[in-house]
């Protein structure tokens, strides 16, 4: 059988994907033990089409590029994978003579590559499957943080900044800025970095994992507005309420995505509504959305670094002959920072959801000391400094 390896891209794309594609792509060639290197195009459903194309000449200025380039250079999906699928998936592998798997994604992805793993174990095939850590989510369980989220959670963190000094400037009473993360907080979070002084924004953070209790959320609004004259709220896009559901407009509706979950959003519309409703105070709600994920002028250097080193050692670990793990992110340095890649297993990480841990949250006002700590790291280097003026009155 040839030593010819699959890489493939699931769900959203990132700043730092085709970070992790090219480690493998590196790593793939000074291996040796790697005679093709073929990318499925749009994920698990290239394969099941048959529809692969093929890295191994790729102009290494080109290979060089996919670092500074945002998104999937060889597309991504969400196709939810049938049992008949798999069936395809391995003829795929026949014909392409694959022996080496490679599946780069979140939480479903992860899924994905296990049942390949476990079919294989089954069928006695010989091939290797390795999981590539991607989300901005940064909601895998045995990963000290996700490729992709340090530099979403730069984006995010920044465009709350700037949101704040423009409501300085020209003041709206109440801004909310929903943020990207369907049942995990980790991104809404990440915004307190935006914070330098007493004032700034956000003044006020909800996430998926704390209810939103609309009278408690009403009256720190209030509360917010008299006390610096405008509040600006850093809301996840899976807020709930105190009953568990969505205060997404979309929630509960027929918009959902290829593996069945609601597509999130509209959950700052919402809060805007209460405000104006309820307290008679115009507001406004923005919505970055997809830029937040696929911005690569907010980069994180971090999140670079990191994404190349899970691509690099999941085709180490498969051409070692192991299979049926994920490349988790131990942190091992702080300063300088310093991770080492600590494979987990599949059948382990797989559909589990590692949400913001109580330690790290302190109400509705911002995020434990200790979150900061865990976060400063990841955001890649400080954001530029912004002054105030301190003319006084001619």
């Amino acid at each position: 059988m040839a030593r010819n390896l699959l890489v493939a891209h699931g769900g959203g794309p990132t700043a730092v994907i085709n970070c992790s594609l090219y480690g493998v792509i590196v790593e793939a060639r000074a291996s040796g033990d790697v005679d093709r290197i073929l990318a499925a195009r749009h994920g698990i459903a290239g394969v099941l089409k048959g529809d692969v194309m093929d890295l191994t000449d790729e102009p290494q200025q080109i290979v060089d590029g996919l670092r500074t380039t945002p998104a999937s250079a060889v597309g991504s999906c969400r196709h939810k994978v049938t049992d008949e699928d798999y069936d395809r998936i391995f003829d795929a592998f026949e014909r392409f003579d694959i022996k080496y798997f490679l599946y780069n994604g979140g939480n479903d992805s992860m899924d994905t590559a296990n049942k390949v793993h476990q079919r294989a174990c089954d069928s006695s095939a010989d091939v290797r499957v390795a999981g590539i850590p991607k989300t901005i989510d940064n909601d895998l369980a045995y990963t000290d943080h996700c490729p992709g989220f340090g530099s979403a959670a730069r984006y995010f963190a920044g465009t709350v900044r700037d949101l704040g000094r423009d409501i300085e400037s020209l003041p709206t009473p109440v801004s909310i800025c929903e943020v990207m993360g369907r049942n995990a907080g980790w991104l809404a979070a990440a915004t307190v970095a935006a914070r330098e002084d007493d004032g700034d924004a956000p003044h006020l953070i909800y996430l998926p994992e704390t209810p939103v209790v609309k009278s408690d959320f009403l009256s720190a609004v209030d509360n917010t507005l008299k006390q610096w004259g405008r509040c600006v709220v850093a809301a996840s896009e899976g807020a709930r309420d105190e009953t568990g559901n969505s205060l997404s407009t979309a929630e509960g509706g027929a918009n959902v995505d290829g593996f069945g979950h609601p597509l999130p959003g509209g959950v700052a519309s919402v809060m805007a509504d209460w405000v104006a409703q309820e307290l008679g105070v115009r507001a406004r709600y923005e919505k970055p959305g997809i830029p937040g994920r696929a911005s690569i002028l907010c980069r994180s250097e971090t999140d670079v670094h990191d994404a190349i080193e899970v691509g690099r050692a999941a085709v180490r670990h498969v051409t070692a002959g192991e299979s049926g793990h994920m490349m988790g992110i131990e942190r091992v340095g702080e300063n300088p920072y310093a991770m080492n890649v600590v494979p987990a297993p599949l059948s382990k990480v797989a559909n589990v959801e590692r949400r913001v841990p109580a330690e790290f949250m302190a109400g509705a006002s911002g995020m434990a000391p200790a979150f900061m700590d865990y976060l400063r790291l990841l955001l890649g280097g400080p954001f530029p400094q912004y002054i105030r003026l301190t003319g006084s009155p001619a």
